[in-house]
């Protein structure tokens, strides 16, 4: 299956509420192990900050992760077209990120990553927990260079929020288990995350593709 290779300098266009949901039923209604909307930015954000190139990488070497993988013919879409249309709305979503990522180098508030925000008793609640599972799809389309980061003495601990809200459950240790069960170091630990993008972000340097 061919795909079209991502163009940084593409067109910037962000997709609007109306697009972002309808990307994320068309995404919910394939069969298989898809992305939620949630999911799909924490990867595609993965992608952008860190190794290797994104801009040097195939679009078959990440683009059918986002619905579980191609089947034979069009599958597991309906048409071609059905294709072409999610292609080029996760290629713009990307895009956005993109800039975003960049201009977060002077402004952090730049970047706006799509978390899971609930609003009880006049406080907002932060979930990232699909986000930072999607992220570490990315992780695993490169485990050697991203294992480096992990292990790095300075990006190691920023990234660990993102390995225990976004790994296997059952992986999970006992106390680890019990601490995400909280809401409040649920949502302390996907703040974390934010700081954790964009330290990668700023080590990558604001040219890295």
């Amino acid at each position: 299956m061919e795909y079209p290779q991502y163009n940084p300098l593409s067109d910037n266009l962000p997709l609007s509420d109306d697009e972002l949901q309808a990307l994320d039923q068309m995404l919910q209604a394939l069969p298989g192990a898809t992305m939620n909307i949630e999911n799909l930015d924490g990867y595609l954000t993965a992608l952008l900050v860190g190794p290797p190139g994104l801009a040097s990488r195939p679009g078959a070497e990440w683009l059918p992760a986002v619905w579980g993988g191609d089947g034979e013919g069009n599958a597991p879409f309906a048409s071609s077209k059905q294709r072409k249309r999610a292609t080029l709305l996760v290629l713009r979503h990307l895009r956005h990120l993109d800039g975003q990522l960049q201009d977060a180098s002077e402004d952090a508030s730049a970047w706006q990553p799509v978390f899971s925000v609930a609003e009880v008793d006049q406080r907002e609640w932060v979930d990232a927990e699909d986000w930072c599972a999607g992220f570490l799809r990315a992780v695993e389309l490169a485990p050697g260079p991203w294992g480096e980061l992990f292990d790095d003495a300075a990006l190691g601990p920023a990234l660990v929020p993102v390995a225990l809200l976004g790994g296997d459950d059952s992986e999970l240790s006992e106390a680890d288990a019990k601490r995400l069960a909280d809401p409040e170091v649920c949502d302390e630990l996907s703040r974390a995350v934010v700081d954790a993008v964009l330290l990668l972000r700023a080590r990558a340097g604001p040219g890295a593709k």
